[in-house]
């Protein structure tokens, strides 16, 4: 099975290039979609989180806004955040292509923002890098 990995920064069209992809009949793994499941009522990092950065959760969920003030500009806290949720998506992940391999798929597109910073180049056969002038970025 080929893996594809996506990335990008914000704003430069990774989103519809996956919609692209899928459209195509390839699965397609979304590392943002899986953080926003381990973030929303019952997600598997909100105890973890609320644990960690004591006040964040608000109505079961992960308030974003709240835990951003914890982590920006404070790296400790920062790989505190990472080393919770980074092995959280990372089983997401394996859970995904597990299901991939099932249904005999012959390629998955893996959307992943930070898949240099993740080591994720070392996983994936392609790596496929969306850009787009900044002033096209700056309006979405």
């Amino acid at each position: 099975m080929l893996l594809i990995g996506l990335t990008g920064s914000i704003g430069m069209g990774k989103s519809e290039t996956a919609k692209m992809f899928a459209a195509e009949g390839v699965p397609v793994y979304d590392a943002d979609a899986e953080v926003h499941k381990l973030y929303a009522p019952g997600g598997a990092a909100v105890a973890p989180l609320e644990e960690a950065f004591p006040g964040v959760v608000k109505d079961g969920a992960v308030d974003r806004t709240l835990l951003s003030k914890e982590v920006i500009g404070k790296p400790d806290a920062l790989k505190k955040l990472e080393s919770i949720v980074h092995p959280l998506v990372g089983q997401a992940n394996r859970a995904f292509l597990e299901n991939a391999v099932k249904d005999g798929a012959e390629m998955v597109l893996l959307d992943i923002p930070l898949l240099f910073e993740t080591g994720g180049r070392e996983r994936v056969d392609v790596i496929v890098v969306v850009s787009a002038p900044y002033e096209l970025q700056r309006e979405r």
